[in-house]
């Protein structure tokens, strides 16, 4: 029987902790210099990063390069589907609803509900952010929140930076739970005990995230006249998360159990 080749990496390749990391980071460094410093479009900094990431897989850490270039192609699929196929839909229902006039009449929804820009910013940064990254995430709230912020009289600037960190709070149930089922697949431990521990983690965060918000927005004077506000949208996150994630997966395992062996 022919078997596959492994490779076990080496994580200090070396011999100094420091530098090895650095050397690790150097694929990320690239690719958001590229983005940030040099202005280089997307597709081309995601190519830069990713030659710098196989070369140094193959030439410091002793990655075989076959192996490399399929794990190169398998993240790509990856990327692609399931994560590229949630973010087409989602932009194309964007893109649906803002050619029907449906997102002007949602901003007009929300100056009638207020015209603080602290309270706008947390409905739509952090309340709707987290549903469209629970929806469909890597990157999809950020982009759509922020659009909805520049059409409230937010500057593109200050509404891309703080979308961003709005999304702090949520992304790890991101686009239905994805990077906990990614999580699973590469560690193998079982997927229930990682979302409970992940929300039991996450909701002293996703009060802490509102606050954080609104701080950077408005500083801590401004926020201090609106705490109510904001401990009410970071707890009425955090409580379902802690929740669903502790104890919803388990039950729905056990009833799933407990019918299959009534079945028998």
């Amino acid at each position: 029987m022919e078997t596959l080749d492994v490779w076990s990496q080496v994580y200090d390749p070396l011999g100094n902790a420091v530098l090895s990391t650095l050397l690790a980071a150097l694929p990320v460094v690239v690719l958001l210099g590229a983005l940030g410093l040099f202005r280089l479009q997307a597709h081309v900094a995601a190519l830069l990063g990713l030659g710098t990431s196989l070369l140094i897989a193959v030439a410091v850490f002793g990655m075989p390069a076959p192996m490399a270039l399929a794990s190169a192609a398998y993240g790509g699929a990856y990327g692609l589907f399931p994560i590229g196929w949630i973010v087409l839909n989602v932009i194309f229902l964007y893109q649906l609803t803002n050619e029907r006039g449906l997102f002007a009449i949602l901003r007009g929804s929300i100056t009638t509900v207020t015209r603080d820009q602290r309270l706008q910013l947390l409905l739509v940064a952090f309340c709707f952010g987290a549903f469209f990254e629970g929806a469909a995430g890597f990157g999809t709230p950020v982009a759509v929140t922020g659009a909805i912020l520049m059409g409230l009289g937010f500057t593109p600037l200050a509404a891309s930076g703080l979308s961003l960190i709005a999304n702090t709070a949520p992304v790890a149930f991101g686009a239905l739970g994805t990077p906990i089922i990614a999580l699973q697949s590469v560690t193998g431990l079982d997927l229930y005990d990682l979302s409970a521990m992940v929300g039991r983690q996450l909701p002293v965060f996703s009060i802490i995230v509102p606050f954080w918000l609104i701080a950077a927005f408005a500083g801590f004077s401004g926020t201090i006249a609106i705490w109510p506000a904001v401990l009410v949208a970071g707890v009425s996150f955090a409580v379902p998360q802690f929740l669903v994630s502790n104890y919803h997966g388990p039950w729905l395992v056990d009833v799933v159990a407990a019918v299959a062996s009534m079945g028998r």
